[in-house]
């Protein structure tokens, strides 16, 4: 049996196939923002690049858990 992925890695599919570009990028974009605060991440790539709440939260969620263990 394989491990399904859990948490805001579940969304990452949809992200790619909805907006058209691979995670990676979107990572990239976060860790370039002069912004910090997860909401104010959350709400910069609502307004500037058009994601919705969930995929924009997702992705900060992640991207900065990530970075928390580096």
């Amino acid at each position: 049996m394989t491990d399904s992925v859990k948490g805001p890695a579940s969304y990452f599919p949809f992200i790619e196939k909805k907006y058209g570009r691979p995670i990676a990028d979107w990572k990239d974009l976060i860790r370039a923002s002069p912004l910090a605060k997860h909401m104010e991440l959350v709400n910069w790539l609502k307004a500037e690049h058009g994601l919705g709440h969930g995929h924009a939260n997702a992705l900060v969620a992640h991207t900065l858990a990530e970075d928390s263990r580096r």
